[in-house]
């Protein structure tokens, strides 16, 4: 492990400590100041919140504050941020969420990814010319829209493993939807840019002024009808979006824009609970999220390889270490391609994905020297494209209980359309389905028949929370937007901190890279040494200059050790923040 400095203030003196020798012994030494480090997280005594979203994240904290435990805080997260970050919180998408239920000891993944409905079929956004039509429809139609599961999902974690009732976890969403929340410079920004919202008429009236204008930061933007909707699921239960009132106005909407969804599909949803995908690194112990998520499954897979390397030698953000990295991204994603599915309809082989004796043969034909070009990894194309505009949150409480959530509504605003009545912005993650392997490239929906269309079934995605423990003891939950990054994202953040002893301020700050086999590029954040990219290259590396400065994922991160609690919120996204409870 390396030897980075941790300073720890005891009885006046200065003492050294390696973070990861303090890592390893999870002793009662506690760190108090990293005189070492550039970034450091927010602490707190009794627990711990990162998310996108300040104001959100302050709901959260105030419910952990009330006696609810970081399973009731992570519901009224997930339904708050429907409210305040409208681009990716919702109710009307679906996604992930690793649930640690302390005093089970026990880690549950649980899956409210959106469904295919029934009448939907692998040919449906084909016209007769056997091309896919035109991106209204596709994408920004009501027929882009699968089956919601965000409701079902939230709901199910409280009623479960909650201590309030739904009613109190709803309380602070319906209050902000109802009486209004100031527009932050992020959001204004969000909605001036996303002038296709006015192409629906209850997503104008939803998001805009009367006259159409857009809002301005500092203005306060009220939703009623999504205050009435979470105040049906308040009182009537998540029936009431799927079997009841709200359900209703869903379907009267779809039949009169030629969308899919049915009663029947509202009513047959439901969330399945999965048992995490596990490995380990190094010392530390991994569970993450399992297929449909493919993000779980080769987060493992690549420290898996990179475990065959002496990483922490070669020094963080080295021209060594981020090849190997990169190698090991190429192989992970070329078997990403082909065999992750839905496993309710395809066999997906898991356990050889990530079996260490597979890693080392990958490990074993990563040559120090020089990268290998796509066609020596694997044959085929990555399948399926995703957007960035998802979103994550972490949270933990003073008994354990930690909960990771990322979902999404597929696109920023989703399909933008808005349910009249409702407010209930919705996904259109059926373009998170493959189309099949000859559509063209500008889709980049090139691949696996595994994730193609069909009735009830789920997409793969990208999305993955993950959850560090440590000697039986959970540490460390993070997760992250972002599409096909959040792997790469997510795999960096446990590098920095379990390889190289960063905290996970420095961890989530340090400048990034990603390779996902197709194309074969090698993508690099800014703050990469100029040197360090010209080293890459004599590797043979292909660097998409291009996409040098954008930013990767955003991760959101909570720790919890030696009784202390710790939270980051990733710079690259505006307006997000990390609270702790004391």
């Amino acid at each position: 492990m390396p030897k980075r400095l941790f300073v720890l203030l005891i009885t006046n003196f200065l003492v050294l400590v390696p973070l990861a020798s303090s890592l390893a012994q999870n002793n009662s030494s506690q760190p108090l100041f990293e005189y070492s480090a550039i970034n450091h997280p927010v602490m707190g005594n009794r627990g711990m919140v990162a998310s996108h979203n300040v104001l959100s994240t302050q709901i959260a904290v105030d419910i952990l504050a009330r006696g609810g435990n970081a399973i009731d805080a992570g519901a009224a997260l997930g339904f708050a941020l429907a409210v305040t970050l409208p681009r990716a919180g919702n109710i009307g998408g679906g996604g992930f969420m690793l649930v640690h239920v302390a005093d089970q000891n026990k880690t549950i993944a649980i899956d409210f990814r959106e469904t295919a409905p029934a009448s939907a079929t692998s040919d449906m956004f084909f016209d007769e010319m056997g091309k896919v039509v035109a991106d209204e429809i596709y994408r920004f139609s009501h027929r882009s829209s699968a089956v919601p599961g965000s409701v079902a999902g939230l709901s199910h974690i409280v009623e479960h493993y909650g201590t309030m009732s739904l009613a109190e976890v709803l309380e602070p969403a319906i209050r902000l939807a109802r009486d209004g929340i100031e527009v932050t410079h992020d959001l204004a920004q969000d909605l001036a840019r996303s002038q296709r919202l006015k192409n629906n008429p209850a997503a104008l009236r939803k998001f805009y002024k009367p006259d159409g204008s857009n809002y301005e930061a500092g203005e306060i933007f009220k939703q009623p009808d999504l205050a009435w909707t979470l105040s049906e699921i308040a009182e009537h239960g998540a029936d009431a979006f799927y079997r009841g009132s709200v359900a209703e106005k869903i379907v009267a909407d779809m039949e009169v824009h030629d969308g899919l969804i049915t009663m029947e599909d509202l009513a047959s949803y439901t969330v399945v609970e999965r048992e995490p995908v596990r490995g380990t690194f190094r010392e530390f112990d991994i569970a993450a999220m399992p297929a449909p998520s493919s993000g779980g499954t080769h987060v493992i897979q690549m420290l898996n390889i990179l475990e065959n390397f002496s990483l922490a030698e070669m020094g963080p953000e080295s021209a060594d270490a981020l090849h190997i990295m990169a190698e090991a991204m190429k192989f992970s994603y070329a078997d990403r391609s082909r065999y992750l599915g839905d496993p309710d309809f395809v066999e997906v082989p898991t356990q050889t994905l990530v079996s260490k004796e597979y890693a080392k043969d990958i490990a074993a034909r990563i040559s120090p020297d020089r990268a290998l070009s796509f066609n020596e990894v694997a044959p085929g194309d990555l399948t399926i494209y995703e957007s960035d505009e998802t979103t994550h949150y972490s949270v933990v409480d003073s008994e354990g209980n930690m909960v990771g959530n990322t979902y999404t509504l597929m696109f920023s605003f989703g399909s933008g359309v808005v349910i009249e009545g409702t407010g209930i912005l919705m996904n259109n993650n059926m373009g998170n389905f493959t189309l099949g392997a000859d559509i063209p490239d500008a889709f980049g929906l090139m691949g696996s028949e595994n994730n193609l269309i069909r009735s009830a079934r789920r997409p793969v995605s990208s999305m993955s929370p993950v959850l560090v423990s440590q000697n039986g003891q959970p540490l460390l939950m993070t997760g992250s937007p972002g599409g096909s990054k959040i792997i790469s994202a997510n795999m960096q953040m446990l590098l920095n901190v379990l390889e190289f002893g960063m905290n996970i301020a420095d961890a989530a700050v340090a400048p990034r890279v990603h390779h996902q086999w197709r194309p074969d590029v090698l993508e690099i954040e800014s703050g990469i040494s100029p040197d360090t990219v010209q080293l890459l290259i004599d590797k043979g590396h292909n660097i998409n200059f291009s996409q040098r400065s954008a930013g990767m994922g955003s991760l959101q991160t909570v720790m919890w050790q030696n009784g202390k609690f710790y939270g980051y919120s990733d710079p690259r996204r505006p307006g997000a923040g990390a609270v702790g409870l004391d």
